[in-house]
């Protein structure tokens, strides 16, 4: 996965890295490249390890980032309903308090008001529900319009009490939201700090491997595209999906994106299948939960095929043995083998 791009990634995390945080601290890619053991002048060999790992990592926080935020979307849509339907239900306890306080007004006019209707207008009605001599001293109308209120009142109570806890879990949410955004951005400068260690030999060496490599890709991109179309794949959709993930190939990659420009791992198999009309989870961990588990001698394009042992990568197969994936920072969406690392699960939405 990083040999046939980390020549593009010496470059690219040179500067920002795709999709990081432009306010990450040089301070916090030091403490990290330290916690991590990196230093300057690493052989290339050891480079490719270090950055490998670290792209690892920040991959799995990648995914650790996109589930908090997915589910702080979900939640604030939520505390969003659950404020309007506190407002309808607050106006729609003014208008039956209202109501009743017209009952009494009107009898207060007639000859004064009933003490069991003064009891209509309290805060709490419910002691008052329980006493059936006085419900038998007011009329249908004023007992039905009572238990209107009664219920009214209770369900903005449990609503209130359900947006309280709701907007305690959205900030939580946001917290672990930006925890998993600082995780990332510092294993990002840490790569690229362990990159710019390298010497200028160091770097044209790499920089010569990826040109053969992206040499050897753009041969054999027709090849594999013939390849993708002589395998069947499950369905019409996911033929669909197929040819979506094919559009985007070439696209960078850049953490916590999904679409249409840009893409990491999870985003662009979510946004492909999603061309298709079909929804699926967010992240890799939620795709490798996804549809129907198929052997990965039964794979068939479309299927999601799922890496390590943490879940934390995940590609599209195509057909001819090859998936498109997004793989790492300064690398672009690309086809790879799909043996390029050990696969978790293959998944057929």
């Amino acid at each position: 996965m990083l040999s046939a791009a980390l020549a593009a990634s010496a470059v690219a995390l040179t500067a920002v890295p795709a999709g990081a945080d432009p306010g990450a601290s040089p301070s916090d890619a030091h403490s990290s490249d330290t916690r991590s053991g990196n230093t300057s002048g690493q052989s290339t060999s050891s480079a490719r390890r270090t950055v490998e790992r670290l792209f690892h990592e920040a991959e799995r926080a990648t995914e650790k980032y996109n589930l908090a935020k997915e589910r702080a979307d979900q939640l604030r849509e939520r505390v969003s309903a659950l404020q309007n339907g506190v407002a309808r239900g607050q106006e729609r306890v003014n208008q039956l308090r209202g109501a009743l306080a017209g009952l009494a007004g009107a009898q207060y006019r007639s000859g004064g008001v009933d003490p069991s209707l003064t009891l209509l207008l309290t805060e709490d009605p419910d002691g008052f529900l329980t006493k059936s001599a006085a419900l038998d001293r007011i009329s249908n109308r004023q007992a039905g319009q009572l238990r209107l209120l009664h219920a009214a009142q209770r369900a903005l109570r449990q609503e209130r009490t359900e947006a309280a806890g709701r907007l305690v879990e959205l900030e939580r949410s946001r917290e672990a939201v930006a925890r998993h955004k600082r995780e990332v951005t510092a294993k990002l400068a840490a790569a690229r700090t362990v990159l710019n260690g390298l010497t200028a030999a160091e770097r044209a060496a790499l920089r010569r491997s990826e040109r053969a490599k992206a040499d050897r890709q753009a041969l054999g991109r027709q090849e594999e595209h013939q390849r993708a179309g002589t395998s069947a794949a499950a369905s019409p959709r996911a033929a669909s999906a197929v040819r979506a993930a094919q559009g985007a190939i070439g696209a960078p990659y850049a953490w916590g994106q999904s679409g249409p420009s840009s893409f990491d791992c999870s985003g662009l198999t979510q946004w492909a299948w999603r061309q298709a009309g079909v929804a699926i989870p967010r992240t890799s961990q939620g795709q490798a939960g996804v549809g129907q588990r198929v052997p990965l001698s039964q794979a068939q394009p479309g299927d999601l095929v799922v890496y390590r042992g943490d879940a934390s990568h995940v590609g599209m197969y195509v057909g001819g043995g090859q998936v498109i994936h997004a793989p790492h920072p300064g690398a672009n969406v690309r086809y790879d083998p799909v043996g390029m690392m050990p696969v978790t699960s293959v998944n057929r939405p």
